[in-house]
């Protein structure tokens, strides 16, 4: 039996505790206050406070220019038959596509100008993977782990800011990228930014960074001339990470340039929001899923061989974990 390294907060059931309430009536994360709403505080002053970028702003030194025209994206060797990893013919616009994910630091501007209150903050809790707990936490959250992927654990207090639980912070990883942000967070700091996320074609297309067909935004092979390209998982998992890559969890957002288009990171590190519904059907429900692409520091091909171009992941809008991040899209002009 394999395990997926995502959370699919949608289906996920959770052991359930015998002495106090695990909290997973907000497992779904579909309860109305997950919601934004009118009259949202957060929403007002993202409303208020919009971050008009001027003419005279160099965006370019921070985004990249893809070329619009018609792609093949997806394989016609899917590797997981119920992600839907087909190929399929899209046509795209030009458009811009930020170099790096969103950082701590980025995010961190954003908040500071609004006010902005992210899902995981609201909800007082998000996800962290078990090999950053000490075997005490570990041993106090034991009911609170998705059952499916019993390495996440629910833990509170747990943000943007505590990625790894209350104890932590983010001073010394500025440059990382934002991690627990919902896709409603990662909508709300594009926009201020007057920007938007990619929609999954948008990704990939930039993923490929030109080439046709290939796995990786670099070509075929996992590993050029002996030298790690992205950050994923080595070793054992979920027991043993050996990081070979340099890195036991994310790295800086400047690491791993990754394709002619320069572009970073656009497989492992974090998980990337697109603004696609995962199925169609969903558009009128009130907390759909998401397609997520990139995988991240957390995927091995033994379980979740998802940093691939082609590969797609679901999640609900309110979803965050601690390995789920964003970059956004511009229209060109």
């Amino acid at each position: 039996m394999w395990f997926n390294c995502h959370i699919l907060l949608l289906s996920a059931i959770f052991f359930t505790p015998a002495s106090f309430d695990c909290g997973c009536n907000k497992a779904k994360r579909d309860t109305k206050d997950a919601v934004f709403t009118e009259n949202e505080p957060s929403e007002r002053l993202v409303d208020l406070i919009h971050h008009e970028m001027s003419s005279s702003e160099d965006f370019l030194a921070e985004m990249s220019l893809i070329p619009g025209g018609e792609y093949a994206i997806g394989t016609t060797t899917p590797v997981f038959e119920s992600d839907r990893e087909h190929e399929r013919h899209v046509s795209i616009q030009n458009f811009y596509l930020d170099k790096h994910l969103v950082t701590n630091a980025d995010f961190l501007r954003f908040v500071e100008a609004t006010g902005y209150e992210t899902e995981a903050e609201k909800f007082g809790d998000s996800f962290v993977f078990k090999g950053f707990l000490s075997k005490t936490v570990q041993k106090t959250y034991h009911d609170f782990r998705v059952a499916a992927a019993p390495w996440w654990y629910k833990i509170n207090d747990t943000n943007w800011r505590h990625p790894e639980g209350p104890e932590t912070g983010i001073d010394a990883k500025m440059d990382h990228p934002v991690l627990h942000v919902s896709y409603r967070d990662a909508q709300a700091y594009c926009k201020w930014r007057n920007k938007r996320l990619p929609s999954e074609a948008e990704w990939e297309v930039a993923c490929r960074g030109g080439k046709s067909k290939k796995l990786f935004p670099w070509g075929n092979k996992m590993m050029p001339r002996g030298e790690h390209w992205m950050n994923i998982w080595q070793g054992d998992f979920p027991e043993e990470n050996t990081a070979d890559d340099g890195f036991y969890g994310t790295n800086p957002v400047t690491k791993f340039r990754q394709n002619d288009f320069d572009l970073y990171d656009m497989v492992g590190n974090a998980w990337e929001w697109t603004s696609d519904l995962w199925k169609e059907r969903e558009k009128n429900d009130p907390n759909p899923n998401r397609v997520r692409k990139g995988g991240s520091y957390l995927c091995h091909d033994s379980y979740c061989y998802r940093y691939r171009c082609a590969a797609r992941s679901p999640n609900t809008e309110d979803s965050s974990s601690g390995n789920l991040g964003f970059r956004c899209a511009k229209d060109f002009l």
